[in-house]
């Protein structure tokens, strides 16, 4: 048998031509949305003034196994996919493991990640239905790149709340988004009534992914023509984001392979449910027995720590209410430098399947993600985003028990950016000055305090 290349391509022709909806194969379906006014269920037509309605849909369904990407989405794609499948030679050789170790590798476009495969779909739907402008959040600054980048060349305006420490810790990444036309603001901010209250409830706080969805949203349903787009969480941007494990699915089928161990960072969800998907299709139908780890950082340990309850989606209590894994939506992760991650609750599909046991979950502290990022950056030559470090960590670490077991495993992790605007935290990592930090018991009681009491 002929070696397996360092790094493998599909064929445009051989690229997905549809996206998987997972939801549509699981036993045990997440618990629907709530209406914040209401408390019901949400109805479809109930989220049409916060997205567009085909959106709305795909937020909704739970029945369409497979959707078909549009021609100008397909087309788009087409600039950076399909990403390659590549196998970790050099370091399953400086970890001396028997495991073979493959990586999807999502970086290779301007925003350095995944998130362009959910923002051009959804700047398309937003543009074919007539919309005028857009909102956004970000947190890293990943999705804020990728939609500003999406968002120009379909024509639409875009204002982005950027979490506020990380708009001062990556200036570079601000000024991507303003290349590509995107209004950057720091959140929480002035500009809005929500902001303004979390400012004035917490004057000095860095913010969060949750403060800036509140801003947001209610940015865009106070603007004509305008309406809001998330990067992470919602069913629409796992749909979206499938497209990573078909592709991964497809090329492993081709060289001969399938996966032991599927790993992946968890901050909101969009990259491990995107990776997962097509794999936990084979696992729920009982084709395969993987195993699936989602790893995220001590400092904001979501599913390894919190509740699985409901509870709103931002800060500032505006937006509709999921059943899913949160530290609540009042608990403000510390300035650590994977922010991508600091988000206080997790995808409902992802919440369920790990509620369910189709899937584990580990945290670890920065320091030890950033030793595993550098390691890998001297054996496969990319340096890593500190989001897709944890996942690098958490595939060493299952490299290393193989070494122990002398069972060569087959282990596959989303590398799903890379962190040429993180500098200021490897320099940090590189000159010991990177310090960890782990919520208290007490520190988290704080945040579920905050969650409302729903039976």
């Amino acid at each position: 048998m002929a070696k397996i290349p360092h790094r493998f391509y599909l064929t445009e022709e051989q690229m997905p031509t549809q996206w998987y909806n997972l939801r549509a194969d699981m036993k045990q379906q997440p618990d629907p949305l709530l209406n914040p006014s209401t408390l019901k269920p949400v109805e479809e037509q109930d989220l049409y003034p916060i997205f567009c309605k085909k959106l709305a849909h795909q937020e909704v369904d739970c029945t369409t196994r497979y959707f078909d990407i549009p021609e100008e989405v397909l087309d788009m794609y087409k600039i950076f996919r399909p990403s390659p499948l590549c196998r970790a030679y050099n370091l399953e050789k400086a970890l001396g493991t028997p495991a073979k170790i493959y990586y999807k590798f999502e970086g290779n476009n301007t925003s350095g990640s995944h998130k362009l495969n959910s923002a051009i779909a959804q700047a398309y739907y937003a543009k074919e239905q007539g919309l005028t402008s857009l909102t956004t959040e970000t947190g890293a600054g990943q999705w804020g790149t990728a939609l500003s980048e999406a968002c120009a060349y379909f024509g639409l305006p875009l204002d982005i709340f950027m979490v506020k420490v990380s708009y001062e810790q990556k200036p570079f990444r601000k000024a991507v988004m303003q290349v590509f036309d995107g209004n950057v603001i720091p959140s929480p901010s002035t500009t809005t009534q929500v902001g303004k209250k979390i400012l004035q409830d917490n004057p000095n706080t860095s913010g969060s992914l949750g403060c800036a969805i509140s801003e947001a949203v209610e940015k865009a349903v106070n603007t004509e023509g305008c309406r809001y787009v998330l990067g992470s969480v919602l069913n629409q941007v796992l749909l979206h984001q499938s497209i990573i494990g078909l592709e991964s699915k497809k090329a492993m089928e081709i060289l001969g392979e399938y996966p032991d161990v599927v790993i992946g960072c968890a901050g909101g969800g969009s990259n491990l449910g995107g990776l997962i998907g097509a794999f936990m299709q084979d696992k729920i139908l009982g084709k395969s027995d993987t195993r699936f780890v989602a790893v995220e950082p001590a400092s904001c340990p979501s599913l390894t720590r919190g509740r699985y309850a409901y509870d709103f989606c931002d800060t500032g209590k505006i937006t509709p209410l999921a059943k899913m894994y949160t530290l609540g939506s009042g608990f403000i992760p510390s300035a650590n430098h994977a922010g991508g991650l600091r988000y206080h609750g997790m995808s409902p599909i992802l919440s369920k399947l790990y509620h369910d046991g189709y899937m584990e979950a580990v945290s670890y502290e920065q320091t030890k993600v950033f030793e595993a990022a550098v390691q890998f950056a001297k054996c496969e030559t990319i340096l890593p985003a500190p989001e897709s470090a944890h996942a690098i960590k958490g595939a060493i670490d299952e490299a290393l028990k193989c070494k122990e077991s002398g069972e060569a495993k087959t282990i596959l992790f989303g590398l799903t950016g890379t962190g040429y605007f993180d500098m200021k935290a490897y320099s940090e990592y590189l000159a010991g000055n990177m310090t960890d930090y782990v919520p208290t018991d007490e520190d988290l009681e704080k945040g579920f305090a905050t969650l409302p009491d729903i039976k």
